[in-house]
């Protein structure tokens, strides 16, 4: 009895001492001799220390250090607002705002006699079935919540203020009554789970519309039944030949998808001017059918379409897709400076071609995959580009001929508004329901080793995205910021958030001047 007490002694001594005593001996030896890293060849175990802790940096941070406004691309409280919205539709804080309000910013002008609820013009019907869950007790060590069935108002804009593309120029218009939609996000860059909870969820809410990114139109994005915008790049994929030509043969049949409602041409995108990556281990059989591609190759699509060179030959490309499509086409573009987005009007009024929208991607938007300095560094921000683009069709007298979709970081109700105000007809929001569906903002999107499942095509990892649940949170995101754009248009003294106006949004500075300007360039 004593011999095998001592043995399980003599054991426990070797596995919590001697073992860890050789790993920690095996690291020193291993990394004093090496020559890749000098601060482990002359501190082996510190340095491994170290990079250990840089490796946990960015969860460190967002999780620990980084303050509720810090965080970035999206701080804490913005990320917060959404998984709420998205899982018990609910917009509500406590106490108050944590905004710096030192800080120079824009803000929402408040009208001293807002709308009344009925004074309100919105269509509610038919109310929207989803599921919200509810808190029972909420501890510090311990929470209980159940989901149940839920009917929520729907926040559809009347049919005298729905917005139509193509109502002028396209044989099939687009009738739009929810103005905030998905920007593009392609199947291949996002997985199977991910596209089709979107496309439920978007599909459930209605008045919305699911834009397929570059990457084609996948059954995936169908599931839903949701309207449609399909992305063409200048990859072409889908509409492509095998040697990757523009296939007309393609296009048609596409034209002729009844849930298709319109094309958007991509011009550049914010995060990527580059055009658009995907790696090939991400390239699976399907995604290379869908895209007409080789599989588990890296797609790279071009910077810009071949045999395209000035914005008069685009126009000429775009309105040959409208009338073979009969469907609305519009453009996707990145603000570089004034004088070449009045180049691209004096071609719109020269040759009287005018795309069904504009689609202005700021250079602060989200990307599946691209590079530091691209992403960093090209191309003006959201609100800097757009009063620029809508000054200058209002100059050719164009502003009323097309609509303006926004896009980059407008993920809650006050920057959509602010959007709206500055000049944008519509919203786009891309990483806002990637974080309904389950995103955490791992910043993986790129090695196809998403934690949740978003971002990935790995069967394994995307068993961790449930659409049942998932499909809901998107929903509910939706319609909560639908809600809150409404409540914002009654503050402001309107019956509409369509008639936000730039006399809707001030600057005001860290001098605590305030203006309201044409130019707001300056915004970072």
């Amino acid at each position: 009895m004593e011999n095998a007490l001592l043995i399980v002694i003599v054991s426990l001594i070797a596995v919590l001492i001697l073992i860890p005593l050789l790993v920690l001996l095996r690291i020193y030896l291993f990394d004093v001799k090496q020559d890749e890293h000098s601060i482990l060849r002359n501190y082996p175990l510190l340095g491994k220390m170290r990079y250990i802790i840089e490796k946990m940096g960015p969860e460190l941070r967002q999780y620990l250090f980084n303050n509720n406004n810090e965080g970035k691309p999206f701080h804490r409280r913005e990320f917060e607002f959404v998984y709420k919205a998205g899982k018990y539709n609910d917009r509500m804080i406590g106490y108050g705002s944590e905004r710096d309000f030192h800080d120079s910013g824009l803000y929402v002008v408040n009208n001293m006699f807002p709308k009344l609820r009925d004074e309100i013009k919105v269509d509610q019907q038919p109310k929207i079935k989803t599921k919200l869950y509810k808190i029972d007790n909420e501890k510090l060590f311990s929470r209980k919540e159940h989901r149940e069935e839920g009917e929520l108002d729907p926040f559809y804009l009347t049919d005298d203020e729905a917005i139509v593309l193509g109502e002028n120029t396209a044989r099939h218009p687009f009738k739009i009554k929810g103005l905030i939609g998905q920007s593009a996000m392609s199947f291949g860059s996002l997985g199977d789970h991910a596209i089709t909870a979107l496309s439920e969820g978007l599909g459930m809410a209605g008045g919305t519309w699911m834009n397929t990114g570059e990457g084609s139109v996948s059954p995936y994005h169908l599931k839903g039944d949701v309207d449609i915008i399909m992305q063409i790049s200048p990859g072409l994929f889908g509409v492509r030949t095998k040697d990757g030509e523009f296939s007309w043969e393609e296009f048609k049949k596409k034209s002729e998808n009844d849930q298709i409602k319109a094309f958007e041409l991509k011009v550049a995108q914010g995060a990527k001017q580059r055009g658009g990556h995907v790696d090939g281990k991400k390239i699976t059989k399907e995604i290379a059918e869908i895209r007409k591609v080789e599989q588990g190759k890296d797609v790279n699509s071009p910077n810009r379409f071949h045999g395209i060179n000035n914005g008069k030959e685009f126009l000429e490309f775009l309105e040959q897709l409208r009338d073979v499509g009969g469907k609305p086409v519009g453009m996707k573009i990145v603000v570089g400076n004034q004088e070449q987005v009045e180049n691209l009007m004096k071609a719109m009024k020269e040759t009287d071609i005018i795309p069904d929208f504009i689609t202005v991607d700021g250079g602060n938007g989200g990307t599946g995959a691209s590079y530091y300095e691209l992403a960093d560094s090209v191309g003006l921000p959201t609100f800097a580009a757009l009063p620029m683009v809508d000054e200058l069709l209002k100059k050719y007298d164009l502003r009323e001929r097309t609509h303006i979709i926004a896009s980059g970081q407008l993920l809650t109700p006050d920057k959509i508004v602010m959007a709206l105000a500055l000049g944008a007809d519509m919203i786009n929001i891309a990483r806002g329901f990637m974080l309904s569906v389950g995103c955490i903002m791992a910043e993986v999107c790129h090695t196809n080793n998403c934690p949740t499942g978003v971002a990935t095509t790995d069967p394994k990892l995307q068993q961790a995205l449930s659409i049942e649940e998932k499909k809901y949170r998107v929903c509910n995101y939706l319609l909560a910021l639908r809600e809150g754009v409404f409540e914002m248009a009654a503050v402001a003294g309107i019956d509409s958030p369509t008639k936000f106006t730039r006399e809707h949004v001030v600057l005001k500075d860290q001098l605590q001047e305030v203006s309201n300007r044409k130019d707001y360039s300056y915004i970072s």
